[in-house]
C-alpha cells in the first residue's frame, strides 16, 4: 500500500549535488519546496529543472511548491555580531538607524511602520521567541524597551509582537517579482507568507494569473490574526500551511497543539489541502535519527488528518536529508495503520451543490462499505480526487489525467496518486483495460479485486464527472493477464 500522507521537502545547498538529490527523492519525497527567502532566481530554476528531470527519468510526478518570503519583520545588523542582551537592560529598536549600526544598546529595524504598531506594555519576541522585550515608550522612530528575557542576538533575526498586530502587508515588492518567477517555473503551488485576511490571498492569485501562472494558492497560517480569520482565508485559498514557528511565537507554544488540530479540521471540512510544517524533525539537521518527541509530533499530525508533513532545514541544509525523509516515511506509514485514520464521518449531514462533488462523496461511501481495493478518478481538473481525499478510507485514489498541471496539483492530496494517461485517444473500456493492466503489473491490484471508477460521460469535459462504476479487474484484463 502506498504511503497516504505526503512528504514535502525543502531544497537547498544540502541537496544540490546530483547524488544527494537522487537519494532525497528516492527516499519518498512527493513535493519539493523552493524557499524564495534564500537564493537567486537562477538557483531556483536550476533546482526545479533537476527535480523534473529526475521525475521524468523515474516515471514519477514530484510536485513543486514555491514559498514567498513575505514581510518577515527583522532587525538589521550589528557592528560586531552577535551581541549579548542582559535581562533588565534597556534596548532600542529604531528603523532610522543604519542597517549595520547596531550595538548592545540599539539596533535598526527593516520595517518603518514598527513604532506605529506598538504601545507601552507590548511584548516583542525576537529570534523565534528566544529573547523578549517589553515596550516602555515610543519616541519618534525609536521604540524604547526593557529586556525581559535576555541572551545572544545576532544579525537579521525576526521580530513578532505577542498576540499579533504588526500591520506589514502580506505581499512585498520582492514577493511581486517572485510571483512572476513562480509563473515562469510553472509551479504547482505557491505559498503566501503572513496573510492576514482573504484579500491577501485574492491579491496573490490575481498577480499570479496576470503573470500566466496556474499554481494552487497555499495560505501560511503564521499570524495570530490569520488564525482568527482562518475560515475566510481557507475558503479563499486552495490549501493552508500550519506554519508553527511564527504562529507559536504569536499565540504561545501551549496553544499550538489545539490550533493545529482546529486548522487541519477546518481545512478538511472546507475541502482544502493542509500542510503541517516547522521543526518536525529539527534534530535531524545534525543527527541521523529523530528524537522520540519528533516521532510523536509527525504521527500526531498524521492522526489529525494532515495532507502533508514538511521538512525545512532538515533537508535544505542538514547533514542527513535523505535519512530525514526516510524517518518521516516510516513514522507516517506506522501512524496510518491506526483505525482513526481510515474512519470518517465527513459531511454526512450536508447537502452537496454539484453533481461531480456528489459522485465523489458517493464513491467514498461505496468504497468504505464494499470490498474495493482502490479508487480511480478519470478527471480533467482533479476536483473529484480532491473531494475524495477529504474522506478517510485507507484506500488509494489513482488520478487518471492527461494534464501535467492536474498531476502536479494532486501530488499534495492525501492518499491520491497521479498517473499519466491520454484520455482522449481511446474509449472508456480500452482505457480501463490499459490502466488496470498497469496497476496489476505493478502489484497494486490483483485480477480478482474490485475497483471503483468515476468519470464523465464525455471525456475531456472539466467538471463533468457524473458516473460511478464498481468493476472487477479481471473483466477488463486481456486473457493473457487474467488469472
Amino acid at each position: 500500500m502506498p504511503r497516504r500522507t505526503k512528504i514535502l521537502a525543502t531544497l537547498g545547498p544540502a541537496t544540490d549535488r546530483p547524488e544527494a538529490l537522487d537519494a532525497l527523492l528516492s527516499a519518498g519525497v512527493d513535493l519539493v519546496r523552493i524557499n524564495f527567502s534564500h537564493g537567486e532566481v537562477a538557483e531556483h530554476r536550476r533546482r526545479v529543472e533537476a527535480v523534473r528531470a529526475w521525475a521524468q527519468a523515474h516515471n514519477r510526478r514530484v510536485g513543486v511548491l514555491v514559498d514567498l518570503q513575505g514581510p518577515k519583520i527583522r532587525i538589521e545588523q550589528f557592528r560586531s555580531s552577535p551581541v549579548w542582551l542582559e535581562e533588565g537592560a534597556r534596548f532600542t529598536l529604531d528603523p532610522a538607524l543604519g542597517s549595520d549600526a547596531g550595538t548592545e544598546e540599539a539596533v535598526g529595524v527593516a520595517y518603518e511602520g514598527l513604532p506605529g504598531d506598538l504601545a507601552p506594555g507590548d511584548e516583542l519576541l525576537l529570534d523565534d521567541g528566544r529573547l523578549v522585550l517589553r515596550v516602555e515608550a515610543i519616541e519618534g522612530t525609536a521604540v524604547r524597551t526593557t529586556v525581559v528575557t535576555g541572551g545572544e542576538l545576532s544579525d537579521r533575526k525576526g521580530i513578532n509582537r505577542r498576540g499579533g498586530g504588526l500591520s506589514a502587508p502580506a505581499l512585498t515588492d520582492k514577493d511581486r517579482a517572485d510571483v512572476v518567477t513562480a509563473a515562469e517555473l510553472e509551479a504547482d503551488y505557491m505559498a503566501v507568507s503572513f496573510p492576514r485576511c482573504a484579500g491577501d490571498i485574492h491579491e496573490a492569485r490575481d498577480l499570479l494569473r496576470d503573470a500566466g501562472g496556474h499554481a494552487g494558492l497555499i495560505a501560511k497560517i503564521e499570524r495570530a490574526e490569520a488564525r482568527e480569520a482562518a475560515e475566510e482565508i481557507i475558503d479563499a485559498a486552495d490549501g493552508i500551511m500550519v506554519a508553527r514557528g511564527d504562529l507559536g511565537v504569536e499565540i504561545g507554544d501551549a496553544a499550538l497543539p489545539e490550533a493545529q488540530k482546529q486548522l487541519i479540521q477546518k481545512a478538511r471540512w472546507r475541502n482544502r489541502a493542509v500542510i503541517t510544517a516547522t521543526q518536525m524533525m529539527e534534530s535531524m539537521i545534525d543527527s541521523p535519527i529523530p528524537t522520540r518527541a519528533e516521532v510523536f509530533d509527525v504521527a500526531n499530525a498524521v492522526l489529525d488528518g494532515t495532507d502533508a508533513v514538511m521538512l525545512s532545514a532538515e533537508t535544505a541544509t542538514g547533514h542527513y536529508p535523505d535519512k530525514a525523509v526516510g524517518a518521516m516515511d516510516r513514522v507516517c506509514r506506522e501512524a496510518e495503520k491506526n483505525r482513526t485514520v481510515t474512519v470518517s464521518y465527513h459531511r454526512l449531514d450536508e447537502q452537496f451543490d454539484r453533481v461531480d462533488e456528489t459522485v465523489a462523496m458517493a464513491a467514498m461511501y461505496a468504497a468504505n462499505h464494499f470490498s474495493v481495493k482502490a479508487l480511480i478518478a478519470i478527471t480533467e481538473s482533479g476536483s473529484t480526487a480532491a473531494w475524495m481525499s477529504r474522506i478517510s478510507s485507507g484506500l488509494p485514489i489513482y488520478v487518471l489525467t492527461r494534464h501535467p498541471a492536474t498531476r502536479g496539483r494532486v501530488t499534495l492530496y492525501r492518499g491520491v496518486y497521479p498517473l499519466e494517461f491520454d484520455t482522449e485517444q481511446e474509449d472508456l473500456t480500452s482505457l480501463k483495460g490499459r490502466l488496470l493492466g498497469r496497476l496489476t503489473r505493478q502489484g497494486l491490484v490483483t485480477a480478482h479485486d474490485y475497483v471503483l471508477v468515476t468519470h464523465g460521460e464525455a471525456l475531456g469535459d472539466p467538471g463533468g464527472t457524473n458516473t460511478l462504476r464498481i468493476v472487477c479487474v479481471d473483466d477488463y484484463l486481456p486473457s493473457s493477464e487474467s488469472k
